[in-house]
């Protein structure tokens, strides 16, 4: 990925995860309930220090990636029908367009000073 602003050459990438199990533990004697998983996971990626940042925010249910907004694109996309129909509510609602597109600035840049340390300096 080019030679970029870091040390190590590559792209710095910061993830936050987020999982939720909804569902009881089962009584004696009887089978496990079904349990649904919900994950949130962001991402930034540095290219170039921060002259290049790339964020992107992914929706998972059950193992599988309903939606996704990318800073690049834009937009929320949908990766399956359900994601497809959130998609196109979200992407109705400016504002939550513009707090997903100002991502890149108030959630990845902002951070980059206090991850440095951490993950590019100790290369």
């Amino acid at each position: 990925m080019g030679s970029g602003g870091t040390r190590g050459g590559g792209p710095v990438l910061v993830a936050l995860v987020a999982l939720v199990a909804l569902g009881a533990p089962p009584a004696h004697g009887e089978e496990l309930s079904r349990i649904f998983q919900e994950a949130y996971k962001s991402e930034c990626h540095f290219l170039n220090g921060t002259e290049h940042v790339r964020y992107l925010e992914k929706y998972i249910y059950n193992r599988e990636q309903l939606l996704h907004f990318d800073s690049d694109v834009g937009h929320y996309v949908g990766d399956n029908p359900e994601g497809e129909f959130q998609a196109k509510i979200w992407n109705s609602k400016e504002e939550i367009l513009e707090d997903a597109r100002a991502s890149v600035d108030t959630y990845c840049r902002h951070n980059y000073g206090v991850v440095t340390p951490f993950s590019v300096d100790r290369r």
